[in-house]
C-alpha cells in the first residue's frame, strides 16, 4: 500500500469521523434522527463564500461559520426540535422537511452553481516519501487533537456527566434539578455546529453547492450503523470501516465499487448486528 493511499485513508477517516460526530450526538443523545445534518455541513462549507461576499477578511471564516450554523440550529431547536425529543420517526419527517427548506434557501441566495475556495495553507509536505498537501496534514492533526480533547471532556466534565444522566433517565435527571431542556438545546446546537465546522474544513477540497449535504448524511449514518451509538470509540471504528472500505476499493477498483461495498456492508450490519460493533445503551 503506497504512502499516498495511506495518507488519503487517514484523511478520509478523520474527516468522516468529524462529519459524523454531530449526527452521533444528536441521534445518540437526543433521539433525533437529524435528516438535515448534511445541510449543516453545507452551510459550514458556504462560510468562506459568505465571508467573501460580505467583504470580511479571510480569518473571520471560522467565526462566521460557527455563528451562522449555531444561529440556524438554535432557531430550529427553539421552534421545532424541542418538541420532538425521543420521537424518532416524527423527527425524521420534520428534519427532512427542514433539509429541503435549507437547501432551497441557500440556492435562492447563492444559486445552483458550484463554488470553490482556496485552502488557507498552501504547498505540500514530504511524509513517508510522498508529497502530500500541507492543508490536509494540518486538518488530520487538528481532528486527532480535537477528538482527544473531546474524549477527555466526555470522561471528566460535569456537564458530560449530566448529559449521560439525562440520556439514561430524563425524568429522574429533571427531578434532581438538572435543566434537561437547556442541556438538550446545547447538545443539539453543538452537534449541528460540529457539522458546520466539518463543512468549513472540507470546503477547500470539494465543490460547494446546495445539494452537497446528502452524501455526507448517508455516509455519516453508515458510520453510526457500523460503529454503534453512544461512544467515541464506536464512532471512530465506524468511520474507519466505512471510509477505509470506500477509499481502498475506490483506489483499486472504482468509486462505484466503493459505494456499493459500503452499502452492502451497512445493510449486513443492520441485519446481523443492528447495535454496531461498539455501542452503549441510551
Amino acid at each position: 500500500m503506497s504512502s499516498v493511499l495511506l495518507l488519503n485513508l487517514a484523511w478520509q477517516i478523520s474527516t468522516l469521523a468529524l462529519v459524523a460526530l454531530g449526527l452521533a450526538i444528536v441521534f445518540g443523545k437526543l433521539g433525533i434522527m437529524n435528516m438535515a445534518h448534511g445541510e449543516f455541513v453545507m452551510i459550514g462549507a458556504y462560510a468562506p463564500v459568505i465571508t467573501a461576499s460580505l467583504g470580511l477578511p479571510g480569518w473571520l471564516q471560522l467565526p462566521v461559520c460557527l455563528l451562522t450554523v449555531a444561529a440556524v440550529a438554535l432557531v430550529l431547536e427553539r421552534t421545532i426540535i424541542r418538541h420532538l425529543y425521543g420521537r424518532m420517526f416524527d423527527s425524521l419527517l420534520a428534519t427532512w422537511g427542514i433539509a429541503i427548506l435549507l437547501r432551497e434557501a441557500v440556492e435562492l441566495i447563492f444559486g445552483r452553481g458550484y463554488q470553490s475556495v482556496n485552502p488557507p495553507i498552501a504547498g505540500t509536505l514530504s511524509l513517508f516519501g510522498a508529497e502530500y498537501p500541507a492543508y490536509r496534514v494540518a486538518v488530520i492533526a487538528g481532528i486527532l487533537a480535537g477528538f482527544a480533547v473531546l474524549y477527555w471532556w466526555n470522561a471528566r466534565s460535569r456537564v458530560a456527566t449530566r448529559i449521560k444522566a439525562m440520556v439514561g433517565n430524563p425524568d429522574l435527571a429533571q427531578a434532581i434539578g438538572i435543566d434537561t431542556a437547556r442541556l438538550s438545546a446545547g447538545a443539539f446546537v453543538f452537534g449541528c455546529t460540529t457539522a458546520g465546522l466539518a463543512g468549513l474544513i472540507l470546503a477547500p477540497t470539494i465543490r460547494i453547492e446546495p445539494m452537497m449535504g446528502l452524501d455526507y448524511l448517508i455516509r455519516s449514518f453508515f458510520a453510526l450503523v457500523v460503529g454503534g451509538l453512544g461512544s467515541l470509540e464506536g464512532l471512530a471504528i465506524g468511520a474507519g470501516v466505512i471510509a477505509g472500505t470506500q477509499s481502498v476499493l475506490g483506489a483499486v477498483a472504482s468509486q462505484t465499487h466503493g459505494y456499493l461495498a459500503v452499502l452492502i456492508l451497512s445493510i449486513l450490519f443492520l441485519w446481523l448486528k443492528p447495535d454496531g460493533l461498539r455501542s452503549s445503551s441510551r
